[in-house]
């Protein structure tokens, strides 16, 4: 049964600043602290300020949290707080077999509320009940067919929304300020209040990608990052490099995008699908083929790369003659993830410079995740 509203073991504090595109915003838990716009806590309380919602406050730290795509989820499992992990909105989308390689960190997904299901209702927030939403609130409205009716009600009902689609800059009714990844996360610790991890992570980050880009090749190659329209890939929906956190482990080793200059139409953007003729027609140097879950690479060789070579048309594409088809990673990566990613695709782009070689310390992630470093 869905809570009536205004009874909620939470009660609006205040919200300040522009809120962009949606109602009512609330912050979160008892209202009995003031606080500074930086998240700095004062009197009990502080405060987080991210578009499109504005400025949340919080009495504490919240304990459970719920994101919608996995790039949040990353942030805070990142940030220590997998503990209190409530769900996520699909479970075969969150790369949580990365923490494999990280000793004591994991993420059961199992254990997580599924929200989609043909559809996400209001009737799994509340069933969820956490105290967080990292979920930009326009998401809800514009991907999942939510009014700002059913944002207010969650909102003022269960706990606030703190979020911003920072996977894509390529929906159009996203028009307000995009956040890099490091940004986005900056804002997750405050939330959190994990000042001290999240400057950690940023400094790793900060070494490892010093460190690849000083061993990059002066070839800045043509990169097509595709995903299968079907098991045997006829048609690819195409995904041009942006400044989407999506695109990051690309924009980072400084590719150039074959799509864009081609004047092809991003997927998220409304654009179709592109077949073997367009593909010919822009004849990439690399194809980086993107796919969701656990996939090694014997899995991409036998699915993907073996089916490129014995096909008719694929295998005149430079990129399978030359053997340049590389694995793309997952759609949602925040900061653990994105080190595994960027390390695979370096590999895959420079297998003479980086081989098989481990690019960052995997010990050395985990120690921040777990407070041991």
């Amino acid at each position: 049964m869905l809570a009536e509203a205004g009874v909620t073991r939470r009660t609006v504090v205040k919200t300040t600043g522009a809120v962009t595109g949606i109602g009512t915003a609330a912050g979160c838990l008892d209202g009995r602290g003031t606080t500074d716009d930086g998240g700095t806590p004062t009197e009990g309380g502080y405060s987080v300020t991210m578009e499109p919602v504005g400025t949340v406050e919080f009495d504490t730290v919240p304990e459970t949290w719920l994101p919608y795509t996995a790039d949040y989820a990353d942030m805070g499992v990142a940030l220590g707080h997998g503990d209190g992990l409530a769900g996520i909105g699909l479970r075969n989308r969150y790369g949580t077999h990365y923490y494999d390689e990280l000793p004591g960190v994991s993420v059961d997904t199992g254990e997580l509320t599924e929200l989609w299901d043909e559809g996400t209702d209001r009737e799994v927030f509340y069933s969820v009940d956490a105290d967080v939403h990292l979920i930009d609130p326009n998401f809800m409205i514009n991907r999942l067919q939510w009014s700002r009716d059913e944002v207010d009600e969650i909102t003022r009902t269960v706990a606030p929304f703190v979020g911003n689609t920072v996977f894509s800059v390529s929906y159009d009714w996203h028009d307000y300020r995009h956040y890099e990844l490091y940004e986005a996360f900056e804002k997750v610790a405050t939330v959190f209040q994990e000042r001290e991890r999240y400057e950690a992570f940023e400094r790793l980050h900060d070494n490892v990608l010093a460190e690849v880009r000083a061993r990059l090749p002066d070839d800045h190659p043509t990169v097509a990052v595709l995903v299968p329209a079907s098991t045997e890939p006829e048609v690819f929906y195409p995904y041009l490099i942006n400044e989407g956190t999506q695109s990051k482990h690309w924009s980072d080793l400084r590719v150039r995008d074959a799509l864009d200059s081609s004047g092809v139409q991003d997927a998220q953007a409304g654009g179709g699908t592109i077949d073997f003729e367009t593909l010919l027609e822009i004849d990439p140097d690399v194809i980086a083929v993107r796919q969701q879950g656990r996939v090694t690479e014997a899995d991409f060789e036998n699915g993907i790369v073996s089916y490129l070579r014995d096909h008719n048309a694929a295998s005149e594409l430079r990129a399978v003659r030359n053997d340049r088809v590389v694995y793309a990673g997952m759609t949602y990566q925040g900061p653990i993830i994105h080190l595994f990613q960027l390390e695979r695709v370096a590999q895959g782009l420079y297998p003479d410079e980086f081989g098989d070689e481990e690019l960052f310390d995997r010990q050395a992630v985990a120690d921040i995740i777990t407070g041991d470093s």
